[in-house]
């Protein structure tokens, strides 16, 4: 256990590749066929596709949730390389402080907002090249939350819902900027917007 917390401690990276704490996915079918919500998957949902168009084969995967360890999150193998990127970006912002309009003038910075810390992870994942304030939040990607990564946005607010996690910066007890959380809050108010594919 202290092993496996050390690397886990040590970089993101490094506890994926020794494998710590992290969950393998599986293969179930639904008895419903249904997808499980995407922005708060279990070990027991799924994600579910047709085969084709016109066929009634469904084929269902585990979405197995990244892990969080104080206060450091990790992906699940079967996670695409970008949600692990995106994880490990924000990661590397974890611990920095609140500061209004932080991370838009320049990726690396003393600090973050809610929509600097966002646009960081996404930022670390390849998905956008420029910052985005929460307003061009409501507006990226496609519509809905997504699989892997959910953005939630208004004009005032937004935070991210990435394998399971919340990535945000408000709601911890220990100060305020960009930090992981597992407890999920409502969204009522948000618009629900998530990358292509993810």
């Amino acid at each position: 256990m202290a092993l496996g917390l050390a690397i886990a401690l040590a970089s993101p990276a490094t506890a994926l590749a020794a494998g710590g704490g992290l969950s393998p996915t599986t293969s179930s079918v639904s008895a419903k066929g249904a997808p499980a919500t995407p922005t708060t998957p279990t070990p027991e949902s799924t994600e579910c596709t047709a085969a084709g168009v016109g066929t009634t084969e469904v084929t269902c995967t585990a979405v197995t949730p990244a892990t969080l360890l104080l206060g450091v999150a990790a992906p699940p193998e079967a996670a695409p390389p970008a949600v692990k990127a995106a994880i490990a970006a924000a990661n590397r912002i974890r611990t920095k402080p609140y500061i209004w309009g932080g991370g838009h003038g320049r990726w690396w910075d003393a600090g973050y907002d809610c929509s600097g810390a966002v646009s960081y992870a996404l930022h670390g994942a390849g998905l956008i090249t420029t910052p985005m304030d929460s307003g061009e939040m409501m507006g990226w990607g496609a519509p809905g939350p997504g699989r892997w990564i959910t953005i939630y946005a208004n004009a005032g607010h937004a935070f991210a819902i990435i394998d399971g996690l919340r990535w945000d910066t408000v709601g911890d007890s220990h100060g305020t900027g960009p930090r992981w959380h597992r407890a999920m809050v409502s969204t009522a108010g948000f618009v629900a917007r998530h990358p292509i594919g993810y």
